[in-house]
């Protein structure tokens, strides 16, 4: 349960959202993007989403391990 109340889990889930528009082809990122920009954004949410399921909520504060 303490999952569900890490930010890191959250961001990953609304980072994964557009990720999967995306690739499905639902929404186009690079419609509202300038020039090559949507190649950056879309690594950004990726490192979001990796972020998240990387993340153990039970050592600590943030993304770091316990000492």
């Amino acid at each position: 349960m303490n999952r569900f109340k890490n930010y890191a889990l959250w961001a990953a889930v609304l980072a994964f959202v557009p990720l999967l528009a995306d690739s499905l082809q639902v929404y186009d990122i690079s419609v509202i993007l300038p020039g090559n920009y949507d190649n950056l954004v879309i690594s950004f949410l990726g490192i979001l989403v990796l972020a998240g399921v990387i993340n153990n909520p039970t050592s600590g504060k943030g993304l770091k391990d316990d000492e």
